[in-house]
């Protein structure tokens, strides 16, 4: 089965840039990569990562090549085409005892996506990042050719698609290990912090017993109880703590229309940050929950990002280095409320070791995200000043959710690039494989 591929505005979740381009959809992956400048699945990153390099350009979308191929339930070993969903997988092998190994923050991406971006989870202090689990990728390369990459076979290719961007060649079949489960249901913990210094500590501290951690903060705050928010804890429930009934999945919300942009004002977000903030302070320190409602809570509204409305808005995500001044935290979020940056969103993760993936995104540290509002020049100055104090710390930001960084502060970032580039480069010298972000990030032809 394939459809007609027709001229269409192409966006990433955050609805920011928008490039018109053509997008060729079938079952058969293989066949529709064949000159396509890259493949797109169920384009839920934020930015320009996973749009054509120019209008007009075709991209291949994977979202229809979903096969399960094999799957070995003694070894927990599974195969499958890249635009099976991390929601299908964890429909399917949940209620037999696996899961993946690594849950991003949204069920709505391909495994393919998943590879590309080295996506991370709240269990990355434990499990690390996707790539660390994948164990083979098949894939197309600029030249035409499909091959099989491992860390034994084409391993620098391998190594440089894990959280390559799907710059390094088309992801057809992800070979990946799943993680054995005790049961399909996750045991909650959260606590309630006053300042970015407790809730700092508390994070680490939850991480050091629990597999998975995340921190929401309230980024309107300022003075003495800057940063104040609640640190969630989990792991997977035993089966004697399953209550009976077992909780049910989220209900499912929508929203219709994309709302005014004055919705999203100072006001809103201060309102909707009290409210989270002492809602969740009040509840009980441990609660059995679904997986979707613990590790996907955005999930539950459809079509979420229109309540940012037409302009959008851009997501911002950086690791600061575990031995970074205490210091730097409060500046960044000084910076973000003094320049209008205040988020409804922002999260905070303690990150583990840097993941085999040559530009795999963590490192020891913690990462902050954040969801802005779109509004042109004053968000490009914010990036820029959060930037700033990101390479001051030897951090990095995100390729996956970044739509404004200057190539000159990723560069300044990211040592690793040249060694990326040179192995792109080897298998791609004409340049014939490129996204909007290549264009604006690495200087490739549109």
């Amino acid at each position: 089965m394939s459809h007609s591929p027709t001229s269409q505005p192409i966006s990433g979740w955050g609805r920011y840039p928008v490039v018109e381009g053509v997008e060729r959809l079938s079952e058969d992956l293989e066949r529709i990569t064949e000159r396509a400048a890259m493949t797109r699945g169920l384009g839920r990153s934020y930015g320009d990562a996973s749009l054509p390099p120019a209008p007009g350009r075709a991209v291949a979308g994977s979202r229809l090549a979903d096969r399960i191929l094999r799957f070995d339930e003694t070894t927990g070993v599974l195969r499958a085409e890249a635009g099976l969903s991390l929601g299908r997988l964890s429909r399917t092998f949940l209620p037999r005892g696996f899961a993946s190994p690594v849950f991003p923050g949204t069920q709505f991406v391909t495994l393919g996506g998943m590879v590309a971006s080295d996506v991370h989870g709240k269990n990355h202090h434990v499990n690390g990042c996707f790539g660390e689990h994948v164990r083979a990728l098949r894939m197309r390369v600029a030249d035409g050719r499909v091959i099989e990459v491992s860390a034994d076979c084409h391993s620098e290719l391998f190594l440089a698609t894990i959280g390559g961007m799907g710059l390094t060649g088309h992801i057809l079949e992800v070979e990946l290990q799943l993680e054995k489960i005790p049961s399909p249901w996750i045991l909650s913990r959260q606590e309630s912090c006053r300042n970015l210094n407790e809730l700092i500590e508390r994070l680490g501290a939850a991480s050091a017993s629990w597999p998975f951690t995340v921190a929401w903060v309230d980024s309107l705050r300022r003075g003495t109880d800057m940063g104040r928010g609640v640190v969630i804890s989990g792991r997977w429930a035993q089966p004697a703590e399953v209550p009976t009934p077992p909780p049910r999945s989220p209900r499912r919300l929508a929203v219709p229309f994309d709302t005014p942009s004055w919705l999203l004002g100072p006001w809103s977000m201060r309102w909707f940050n009290r409210a989270y903030y002492h809602i969740n302070s009040r509840r009980g320190t441990r609660r059995v929950v679904h997986p979707e409602s613990f590790f996907h809570p955005l999930d539950a509204v459809a079509d979420w990002n229109r309540l940012y409305g037409r302009a959008g808005f851009v997501q911002y995500q950086c690791v600061i280095p575990r031995e970074a001044d205490r210091r730097v935290h409060r500046s960044f979020f000084e910076c973000l409320t003094r320049l209008g940056g205040a988020s409804f969103l922002s999260v905070i993760k303690d990150c583990g070791e840097t993941g085999r993936g040559i530009l795999s995104f963590p490192m020891p540290g913690i990462s902050i995200a954040l969801d802005i509002p779109m509004r042109g020049d004053a968000t490009r100055e914010l990036v820029d000043r959060l930037n700033e104090i990101v390479i001051g710390a030897r951090g990095r930001i995100y390729l996956a959710k970044d739509a404004l960084t200057r190539p000159e502060h990723f560069r300044a970032m990211d040592p690793r690039l040249d060694a990326w580039n040179a192995v792109r480069r080897t298998w791609d010298p004409d340049g014939r494989i490129a996204t909007a972000l290549s264009v604006r990030m690495f200087g490739d032809r549109a």
